[in-house]
């Protein structure tokens, strides 16, 4: 396969932003079939009448294109995921990829690769890529052009198939492709991605909006950007990675004491340096 175009037969479960965005984007790269599992019966139908995939199925019908997918990519919450696993274990064709696009990892592999044994193989992915806004209706072909994408693999992935991985990946407008253990992925994720959202709802919840929404600028709506946030999906991520997220909290909460002390104890040079310090690690991050 070249980086640019395959021929391969794939199903994406969960047709929302990330599914929806894949099967665009990979519609104009793949020549084999691309087939959609969904609860709702009307995005379905949208994405096959928009030509984003060539038949869609119910859950309770995925087994049907399960057994024909080369690779399937699982766009769901974190509790469906595995259940969505669970309850198909043994309608994936054999060899089949399965991948993820969750924010969390290390609970769900480890028992994913259990109940799965030798008949497929599960890699997870996180492409860090999206939008503060979710479904169907916000797809967008273009949402993994430059992005970042990070890959999870365990001793239980083959080499070959982390290689394919990331011509798929790049295939779909990804440029950096990272790997590391699910473990060190949560560790990380839990401060780069939770956390951000953590603070942008504690925000919002700190002041009323009637109070603020008069003065508000870019820096404050830049802070809050992901504060119109998924509670369902989002809970399961928090309750999933918990002690990651409250050894975040805990460190960032750090932060804060220190420039509070020093602004309380009106110790401009040690304001001055906490500002600079935060200026050049921006400037070498994002």
């Amino acid at each position: 396969m070249e980086d640019g175009e395959f021929n391969i037969n794939l199903t994406i479960v969960g047709l929302g932003l990330m599914g929806g965005s894949y099967a665009m984007a990979l519609k104009e790269k793949n020549k084999g079939h691309i087939w959609g599992v969904d609860l709702d019966n009307n995005t379905l139908k949208n994405a096959a009448e928009m030509d984003i995939i060539d038949e869609g199925y119910s859950i309770e019908n995925a087994y049907i294109p399960l057994k024909k997918s080369d690779i399937v990519i699982i766009a769901i919450y974190p509790e469906a995921l595995v259940q969505f696993v669970k309850n198909n274990v043994n309608n994936f064709k054999k060899g089949a990829i399965i991948t993820d696009v969750l924010g969390i990892k290390e609970d769900n592999i480890s028992y994913i690769q259990s109940i799965l044994g030798d008949s497929a193989e599960f890699l997870g992915g996180h492409p860090m890529a999206g939008k503060e806004v979710s479904g169907f209706s916000n797809a967008s072909k273009n949402i993994f052009n430059n992005a970042n994408y990070i890959l999870t693999p365990t001793v239980k992935n083959k080499k070959d198939t982390i290689e394919f991985m990331k011509k798929f990946i790049r295939s779909i407008g990804c440029t950096s492709i990272t790997e590391v253990t699910p473990e060190k992925h949560d560790e990380i994720i839990a401060f780069t991605s939770q956390l951000p959202h953590v603070i942008a709802v504690s925000l919002m919840n700190t002041k009323s909006a009637d109070d603020i929404k008069h003065f508000v600028g870019g820096s404050f709506r830049d802070a809050t950007r992901v504060a119109m946030i998924n509670p369902d999906l989002w809970c399961q991520l928090f309750m999933r990675n918990k002690k990651n997220i409250i050894d975040s909290i805990e460190e960032f909460q750090k932060s804060l004491n220190q420039i509070k002390g020093f602004i309380k104890e009106e110790n401009v040079n040690d304001i001055k340096q906490f500002l600079k310090d935060a200026a050049s690690k921006k400037e070498g991050t994002v």
